[in-house]
């Protein structure tokens, strides 16, 4: 099944072949800090990445993702909304073609140049295929990106893209450790939702960080010169891969901060 983010199959298309884009708890949202609800009960996020677990990073024509061994529970988050222990699969990023958009998630209408998305699975499931299917199978942890300083750790991903710059290319991208690119606060807001690219299936519990991470201008125009076409095929540059805010429905969005 053919998808994309043109206007032939992006993101308005995707219910023809995914009738699930219009159930009941599609992602992303627009959050709204002032109807969420403040929900005392909500732990502290606990993330713990191990750096060896890092394997890879790959252009898959959607995005990039950088793929972990999730063979163990050597990289997992835990507490926050969740109970149990959910492994780090992957994690990728969403971004636009200039920096005025680009995130999947909003705040009060406001967009972010990009999105980072920290892919969990809960490990009461044999394995990532298995719970992607499940209401409480999967966890992702969203961290906006805003213009402004430089940033270090995102420099070590983008240094590899000239490896990966055309869809399917796949290099090794050993000792990476994603804690780096956590904000300085682990404030969130959580809601129940859905995976944003098709299959779109409904099982992602979102934990989405209320302080961005910094990126610059520069390090921005890098994540556009990633293709989402293959070698040999006519260049299209990977910009606006992200999937406009959903209807709530109906959902509940709680803060863990007041």
């Amino acid at each position: 099944m053919s998808w994309g983010y043109g206007a032939d199959n992006g993101p308005e298309k995707w219910v023809a072949n995914f009738p699930i884009a219009d159930g009941p708890r599609q992602s992303p949202i627009d959050i709204v800090p002032g109807e969420a609800s403040f929900d005392g009960d909500l732990k502290p996020l606990n993330l713990k990445y191990d750096p060896s677990t890092c394997l890879d990073i790959l252009n898959n024509g959607h995005s990039f993702q950088v793929t972990f061994a999730d063979d163990s529970d050597s990289s997992t988050l835990t507490d926050g909304p969740i109970s149990g222990i959910y492994r780090l699969k992957q994690f990728h990023f969403h971004w636009g073609a200039s920096d005025d958009r680009g995130s999947e998630h909003t705040v009060e209408g406001t967009k972010y140049p990009a999105e980072l998305h920290l892919v969990h699975w809960n490990t009461k499931y044999p394995s990532f295929g298995e719970a992607a299917g499940k209401p409480d199978g999967l966890a992702v942890v969203g961290v906006f990106l805003k213009c402004g300083d430089d940033n270090a750790s995102l420099q070590k991903i983008l240094d590899a893209f000239d490896s990966i710059k055309a869809k399917g290319k796949q290099t090794s991208f050993c000792g990476f450790d994603p804690t780096t690119l956590l904000p300085g606060s682990l404030d969130y807001w959580t809601y129940l939702g859905s995976l944003t690219t098709p299959p779109l299936l409904e099982s992602v519990t979102w934990i989405v960080c209320k302080e961005p991470i910094s990126v610059s201008c520069e390090q921005m125009a890098k994540f556009r010169s990633l293709l989402f076409s293959a070698e040999g095929e006519a260049e299209c540059c990977m910009v606006d891969n992200y999937r406009p805010p959903q209807p709530l429905k109906g959902r509940c969005v709680r803060a863990s901060f007041q």
